[in-house]
Formats: C-alpha cells, structure tokens, sequence
C-alpha cells in the first residue's frame, strides 16, 4: 500500500506541473525575475554536474534577454558552506552584474525558497531554473500557494539518471504532500518584505544583495541536487 501511494504521490506532482516546464530556451518569454535554487557546487573534489547546468543555464538565459535578475536560494549552513554566495560569484564571473543579483540565504528546502521569493522578495512572478523532477516539485509547491511560476529543466549528470536521486525525489514529493496537505508547513525563517526591486523605478536595484559573504570554501557537503 506504502510503495502505490508513492507511485500515485510521484506521478500526480509530475502530471499537474508538465504544463509549466520548459526546456526550449527559444519557448522561454522574459522573466524580470529567476530563481536559481541552490544545491553543492562540488561533491567531495568533484564538480557537481546539477549545480553546473544550472548556472551555465542562467548565464545563458541572461545573456539572450530571456531573464533580467536572478535570486539565488539556497542553504548557508555555516561558514564554509553558502550556496547563494558560491552562485552569485559565479555568475559575477560570467559578467552578469551584481546588481542584477539578489540572495535567499534561507533557502534551506524548496518549500522555503519558494514561498520565500513570493513573501519576502514579494515577486509572484518568476522562472525557476533546476532540473525536471527537481522543476516539477518547486512548481507543484508555486500551484499549491498560487505563485505565477514556470521552470526551466536544464539537464543532469550526462552519464545518466542517477538512481539514488530519483529515489530521493519520490520521499521528498510525499514530503510536499505531508508539508502543504497535511501541516501546512512554513519556511523556517520569515520576516520583513525585502522586495527584488526598490521602490526607486530608475534605479531598479535587487534588494538582497548586502550578503554576509562567508568566503566559503564550497568543496565538500552531502548535498547534490538541491
């Protein structure tokens, strides 16, 4: 009974969100705001594939008009592990300015940087850049709160589906069902509006972005999709 109410979970979040992913850059209309959530950028001294394709995906999308900022959500866990800081300087190097940068740093679940991005950073409006089930669960929480969200499926480790993850993903889907259904869950942290753009139009700065950047050394946690 366990095992098909998983099933039934995995491939309801799948059906109810399909319509909302993308995975043509040429389908993409532009968005002023992408959430990029966070995952590791290395696993061990490895580059992690997942944390790769997301950002060469946001430097792209970027670059060809399709997005204007970004908030990058993710896990500050502790000093030497900031997932929003580690985004945001790599992005920086890819020449995309830091005022079009603004940074969740308690993006600790999906479930936090989404409902974080419409109640803090107060945008109901944005793309979500991660990988298809990864997308498919981050829209399925956008629905619940009624967040205007489409995403961005970029790919994942190009050896192939990585089993471990995939497993992962069906408990974190039955997860969401428990958190919106069940107890209506709430971010871990909340607070003050901290909206992306000030209320100076000719300026148009991302609030955000006055980070308490740890310098981290970002080569080694468990996480590795999100």
């Amino acid at each position: 009974m366990l095992v098909v109410s998983l099933y039934v979970i995995d491939r309801w979040v799948s059906w109810k969100t399909q319509d909302q992913i993308l995975t043509n850059t040429d389908h993409i209309e532009h968005y002023q705001v992408a959430v990029v959530l966070g995952t590791s950028k290395y696993l061990g001294r490895i580059l992690n594939a997942y944390y790769i394709h997301r950002i060469e995906a946001a430097i792209q999308l970027y670059r060809s008009g399709k997005v204007t900022h970004f908030l990058l959500s993710g896990d500050n866990a502790h000093r030497s592990y900031n997932e929003p800081w580690t985004m945001k300087r790599d992005l920086m190097k890819a020449g995309i300015p830091e005022q079009d940068i603004a940074l969740d740093y308690a993006g600790f679940r999906t479930l936090d940087s989404i409902i974080r991005a419409k109640k803090i950073f107060d945008t109901n409006h944005f793309l979500i850049i991660t990988q298809r089930f990864h997308c498919e669960r981050a829209l399925f929480i956008a629905n619940y709160h009624k967040i205007d969200a489409a995403c961005f499926a970029v790919p994942g480790p190009t050896h192939g589906t990585d089993l471990k993850i995939r497993i992962r993903e069906i408990f974190a889907r039955a997860r969401a069902i428990l958190d919106l259904f069940i107890i209506d869950a709430k971010p871990k942290f909340l607070g003050p509006k901290e909206p992306i753009f000030s209320d100076d139009a000719s300026h148009n700065t991302p609030a955000g972005i006055s980070e308490n950047d740890n310098h981290p050394n970002d080569t080694k946690h468990p996480h590795t999709a999100e």
